[in-house]
């Protein structure tokens, strides 16, 4: 027997499995472990393993590269391709053309993935949401203007908010063109000096709405420098871009309802401030009235003019007083008068000789007995009215 080399072994076993049609084109189950991406070269290595064995595999770039997913470790999958042996370890491997999810599709389990991804990265955090302009001056629509989304939106802005305007930019919204046709119709928007942007696009299927669930679209809204509004399909549709946009809307025509007010509601409310301001106006104006009319009472009660008509007043007052009083007193002292000239009068001689008395004077001095008296003296006699002279003849 002839002695061959490990080399002749190894490509001797490679050319049996190459030649083993069953071992050609398969499709194997099983679970990804210690999953490598290259990052030089591209190619993906891994094991396939289930309950009870394991096989290496390998995945080149360019078939790597098609992949719509990125495979993980503890992923269940399932692999198309062909074994063949590995000269230079002498090890056999699958060499994978494609992967498949198991139970689900790849397109889904993609999604998934770049939801964690961009989840991770906060681009659907809350705190990143702004607030939409309460009267947007430019609202921009970013879709297909020959499609019913932005037919929808015009219709209802026109009717809601016709002093706003209209700034529409075409979109690819569907196909392999569609992400990047949508993130410059995004940038040209912004660059327009709109308020807030519409993104969306009637609805349709899953594939349909893809562009919408890609990476750089929901970075292009992250991105955006004014607020936007997500408006993909109907009520039932979600997506990424739903996620990344400031405010969700389930279709087209409500995101134009969400984006500006109803331009009666403002009139209304604008009458209801006007009442508000007019109410407002006239009580200030009342109670700085009331306030003039308190302060001009005060200096008029302090001013020179009012303090001397109210001396003059008081003066008036004291002097009315005084009068009263000085009469009141003359009064008194007239009554007391009175009083003492009637007790005068009922003491006077006079009125004693009024009622038959008479008075006897000698030497003008008043007598009151005879003692003083002889006979031959001249007395004065004075009577009640009148007088006489009389000589002394007798006396007792």
């Amino acid at each position: 027997m002839p002695v061959i080399t490990v080399t002749q072994i190894n490509k001797y076993i490679g050319f049996i499995l190459k030649g083993d049609k069953n071992l050609q084109g398969i499709m194997v189950k099983g679970e990804i472990s210690n999953y490598v991406r290259h990052y030089k070269s591209g190619h993906a290595y891994f094991t396939l393993k289930d309950s009870e064995s394991a096989v290496k595999a390998v995945m080149f770039s360019q078939a790597a590269s098609r992949l719509k997913f990125q495979p993980e470790d503890g992923m269940s999958v399932i692999v198309s391709g062909s074994v063949n042996v590995y000269e230079r370890d002498g090890a056999y491997q699958i060499y994978v053309n494609d992967i498949v999810p198991d139970g689900a599709g790849a397109a889904s389990v993609a999604l998934e993935q770049l939801k964690k991804k961009l989840a991770a990265a906060g681009i659907f955090d809350e705190a990143h949401k702004r607030p939409l302009p309460e009267m947007p001056r430019k609202i921009g629509v970013v879709t297909s203007l020959s499609g019913a989304a932005v037919r929808d939106v015009i219709n209802v802005l026109s009717r809601r908010y016709p002093i706003g305007e209209i700034y529409a930019v075409n979109a690819v919204v569907q196909g392999e063109a569609a992400p990047d046709s949508i993130c410059r119709g995004i940038l040209c928007a912004e660059a327009a000096g709109c308020d807030v942007l519409i993104v969306g696009r009637g609805g349709g299927s899953d594939e349909d709405l893809s562009a919408f669930n890609a990476e750089k679209v929901a970075y292009a809204i992250y991105n955006c420098k004014v607020p936007v509004i997500s408006a993909v399909g109907h009520e039932t549709d979600f997506t990424i871009a739903d996620l990344a946009a400031d405010r969700r809307a389930p279709t087209p025509s409500a995101a134009a309802e969400i984006a500006a007010p109803d331009v009666q509601l403002l009139y209304e409310k604008i009458a209801q401030l006007e009442r508000r301001a007019e109410r407002s106006a006239l009580s200030a104006l009342d109670r700085a009235s009331e306030r003039f009319i308190a302060l001009n009472a005060r200096l008029l009660a302090q001013s020179p003019e009012n303090r001397l008509k109210l001396s003059g007043m008081r003066l008036d007052e004291l002097e009315k007083r005084s009068k009263t009083a000085v009469q009141h007193y003359l009064d008194r002292l007239s009554a007391r008068l009175g009083e003492n000239i009637a007790r005068l009068d009922s003491l006077s001689p006079l009125k004693v000789l009024a009622r038959g008395y008479s008075l006897v004077y000698k030497d003008g001095r008043l007598l009151a007995s005879s003692d003083g008296l002889s006979s031959g003296d001249t007395v004065e006699l004075r009577f009640g009215s009148g007088g006489a002279k009389a000589e002394i003849t007798d006396k007792w």
